[in-house]
Order: C-alpha cells, then structure tokens, then sequence
C-alpha cells in the first residue's frame, strides 16, 4: 500500500533483465511538483536527471506522462524514482519501466482509431439536438449537447489523441481531466433535471440535482487549482464528495421509473455503466486496501452507451413533446376556429371576416353586402324564437349555396355576403343567393303565412379599391338602410365610393325604374322583383 504522507516519496525498480534496458518512466498523471531519476550501478556510482512538473511530457499511453532515465548500463543494479509532493496514490501504483519510447504500436494505433471513431460518434448528438433545438427550444437539449461535449472531450484529453495533435504539457492534461470531470457530472445532473418528465420527479430531487450540479463543478474546479492543500487526504475526500451526486442520480432515476417516467427508462440503460464507474472510482479512491482504478475501459464503453440510449431518449422526449405540441396547437386552433363560427348557422361571424378580409379580397372577392330579413323580429312574436331560429338557418342555407359568395352571419337577422369575380357578375351572385331565400325558407319552415323576404345594401368594389372591410361594410349598411326605407324586399347597390359615385336600386317590378338618394351617391336605375 503507498502512502502520500511525507513531502517525497520513493519507488526503487531493480533493473533484472541487461539486455533490454529501460529509457522512460511511465506513470498515471496527477498534480505533483516534480520527478527525480537515479540510476545506482553496483559500484555504488550515481546518476540523476530530474523534471519539474511544468517539464513534464505526455505519454501516447493515455493517462500517462513519461520522464527519461539517465543512462544506463549493465552494471546498474536498480532505478530509484523520488515524486515531490504526489497528489494521487494511482501515480505511485501505475510507475513502471520501458525499453524505449518507440512510435505508435499496431495495438496502440487500433486503441486510438477506435476511440477516434467513438468521438465521431459522440458529433452525431449534436447534429440531431441542433436540429432538435430548431424546433423546441427545450432545457434539456442544450444540456445533452453539453455533457456530448464534455464527454467528447474527455475521450480527447484522457486518450492519446490530444497527444498525437497537440502534445500539450502533462500537468495541463492533469487539471483539464479534473475540471471536464466536473463538468460532465454537472452536466449529466442538469440533464437529469430537465430531461425527465415534471410530473415524474419529485420536487425535492429535482432541486437536489441542481445542488448537485454546482458541487459537481465547485469540487473540480477546486481541485484542480488547490491540489496540495491536503494532499495527503485531499484525493480521497475528493472522491468522496461525489457520493452523495450519484445517490441523488440512483434516486432520481429510480423514483421516476415507479412513477412511470418513460424517458428515466432511456436514462438508466445510457447511465449505468456511467454509474458502475463513478462506483469503481469511489471504492477504489476512498477503500485503502483496493488499487486505485479509474475503470477507463468501461468509462469509454459507457460513451457509447450513453450516446446511443440517450439520444434515442431525446429524440423519443423530442417526438412525445411535438405530438403534444401538435396536439395543443390542433385543439386551439379548433377553438378558433369555433370562435369565428356562428354556433346557429354554422356560418363564419364577424370576427372572421374581418381576420380573412384582405385574403379574400387578394382572391377575387369583389363586391360587399349587407343583407337584412325583412320584419324578422314580427316572425319570433308571432311564431315563438324556435321557429325564428328555423328561419335563420333555412336563410344561412340560401345564403352559403354557392361557392363563390361566402356569407357571414353578424348578429341577429343580419348577414353580410363577400362575392367573387367581375362587379357584374359579382353583383348577380348576391342577388341570386337574397331572392333564394324566399324558396328556401318557404321549404324548410312550412306554416308560414307569407315569404320570407330580405333587404341588401351592396358595394361594388373593384381590384384597385383599397377600402377596408370596415370602410365597405359602412358604405354597404347605409346602402342596406336606403333600400329598407324604400320599401324593402330588393337590393341597392353602388360601386365603391372612392372609385366611381354610381347608385342602382333594384325592387320588385321589372323593368321599372325610380330616383334613389343615397347621401352622397348618385341615384341610377331600380329593376326586378321576385
């Protein structure tokens, strides 16, 4: 068992094979001031090379850093290697000595090729929740980004790749594993927290994730920076204190799936070897009679199952919150689609018109009436509101038979029609649909004891006229107006008064024609009755 007690600590390799002798040192990194090499040949001669921790290389081992022996010969008897204030006992656990500090081996190459290809595979995640996020901007989309990031990295710095492409000193290596450790727990819990579904975590772990989260990146960020605060206890407490995270991550997980959560489902597939690591890491760091062991090959196969499960639980929360979205989206757009229809007659009210006007318009839809049932409040005191209401659906029926003229009921017994094509023709289908509804009404609410007729105001506007519907609808009523005071039962119509001032009354009689001021509009003719 090594000890960390004592400012240097010692580690003495007898040197049994003389014709293979060794030329490095390979040890784990781990924060300590400096590395001492002392080759003693049987003659009782010395020879020493040392490296301050900022001289020390990485090794293409990942985890490793490597300090070159002093020269030896066969007369060396042992190798004695002095560590100046080591931080971790897996530095002292792992030293060993190599012939030589050869190219990449044929093993060593396959090893990074592999993990070359599983941080490609870690980019595919980041891929979908761009595309993801694009679409619902959910919590837990960036937060599965970020632990793919520093996942990736991690792969990056621990393995020999950043060594192959960037070298960089071995104590940078040392303090960036530390910190990104940190960040990726802290990530995972913020996962964690936003990812499962509200009403399946408990309020009280949800807050405790978060608590969680903050540890997680206040306890690497402090260890990374303070490494021989207490040195000799500090690695142990370290390891320690993220015990308590992964017993909220267990709970967590397990209280969601009692209650039925689906996406704690995708979660414990992806975690569990994240968490039997977390576990080898806290038995083997805190228990003294175990080797300390960082369990990388099962953290790398932990990668891949984390990418593979909880990506396919993002892209499955993904789809569940759109059919919920769509979901939500279908019924208020029924609701407002109720909201702009007439619950009597089915027809579009006013709300409607005036949301579509400008389509309408922009389709054609070149003339406006306002159309009026005739003595309609006499029908309810005689007949009773039932047989009222029967007239009014019987009219919204004449009103709505022809494709081209959408009709709108405003309130009451007043109706306004939108027609389509020329103002000749457009003219020609609202009379059709006002003169129908006598039939139409005689029809469907027999016991009558006369037609059901009705007045209209119509204005003729053509495609270059820019008056809103409020504009038209007012010139259309005082139209409407005029034609009641003329004696009811026709139409009054008049092109737009900000394009032509032309006016023509149409009443019963064929042929007949009569005078009509209409405030400012000119009179024309007046023909036709049904």
């Amino acid at each position: 068992m090594y000890s960390l007690i004592g400012e240097r600590t010692l580690l003495r390799f007898d040197i049994s094979d003389r014709n293979a002798l060794p030329e490095y040192l390979y040890t784990r990194r781990s924060a300590l001031a400096a590395v001492h090499m002392l080759a003693v040949d049987r003659d009782g001669v010395v020879r020493k090379n040392s490296r301050t921790a900022k001289e020390l290389s990485s090794a293409l081992l990942g985890g490793y850093f490597k300090v070159p022996l002093p020269s030896l010969n066969k007369d060396t008897k042992f190798v004695v290697a002095a560590f100046d204030f080591p931080s971790h006992t897996m530095t002292l656990e792992k030293a060993y000595l190599a012939p030589s500090d050869e190219p990449i081996s044929s093993q060593q190459l396959k090893s990074l090729l592999i993990l070359a290809a599983l941080a490609g595979l870690l980019l595919m995640p980041l891929v979908f929740n761009a595309a993801f996020y694009r679409v619902l901007h959910e919590q837990f989309v960036l937060w599965h980004s970020l632990l793919t990031i520093s996942l990736l990295s991690t792969i990056f710095v621990s393995s020999g790749l950043v060594v192959v492409l960037l070298d960089p000193a071995a104590m940078t290596l040392s303090w960036m594993t530390t910190v990104i450790f940190g960040l990726t727990v802290a990530s995972g819990a913020m996962f964690t927290r936003s990812f499962i579904e509200c009403e399946y975590m408990h309020p009280l772990l949800r807050r405790a994730l978060l608590y969680c989260a903050v540890w997680a990146v206040l306890l690497s960020t402090s260890h990374a920076a303070f490494p021989f605060v207490g040195r000799s206890f500090q690695s142990t407490v370290y390891t320690a204190a993220f015990a308590p995270i992964i017993v909220v991550f267990v709970l967590s997980i397990s209280y969601a799936l009692r209650r039925g959560s689906r996406a704690a489902k995708f979660q414990l597939i992806g975690y569990a070897p994240m968490i039997v690591v977390g576990l080898v890491r806290l038995l083997t760091g805190v228990l003294p009679w175990l080797p300390s062991s960082d369990a990388m090959l099962l953290f790398y196969a932990g990668c891949v199952f984390e990418v593979l499960f909880t990506t396919l639980g993002v892209a499955d929360r993904f789809m569940a919150i759109r059919r919920q979205r769509d979901h939500a989206r279908f019924e208020a757009d029924m609701l407002e689609r109720l909201s702009e229809r007439d619950p009597l007659t089915g027809l579009l009210n006013r709300r409607a018109i005036e949301r579509s006007f400008k389509t309408f318009r922009n389709e054609g839809y070149m003339a406006l009436a306002v159309l009026d049932l005739d003595h309609f409040k006499s029908i309810n005191d005689r007949y009773g509101h039932v047989v009222g209401d029967a007239v009014l659906k019987a009219a919204a029926e004449a009103l709505h038979a022809d494709k081209n003229v959408q009709a709108f009921r405003i309130g009451g017994e007043e109706f306004v029609l939108l027609a389509h094509g020329k103002p000749k023709d457009a003219h020609s289908r609202a009379e059709r649909r006002r003169q129908a509804i006598s039939a139409i009404v005689a029809n469907a609410v027999p016991g009558l004891d006369g037609p059901v007729t009705a007045s209209m105001g119509m204005v003729l506007a053509p495609p270059y006229s820019d008056m809103s519907f409020t504009e038209l609808y007012d010139e259309a009523d005082k139209l409407l107006y005029a034609a009641k005071q003329a004696g009811r039962n026709r139409v009054i119509f008049a092109t737009a008064q900000r394009a032509q001032n032309n006016v023509c009354l149409t009443d019963g009689n064929p042929g007949e024609h009569s005078a009509a001021n209409v405030n400012h509009m000119l009179p024309t003719t007046m023909t036709g009755r049904i």
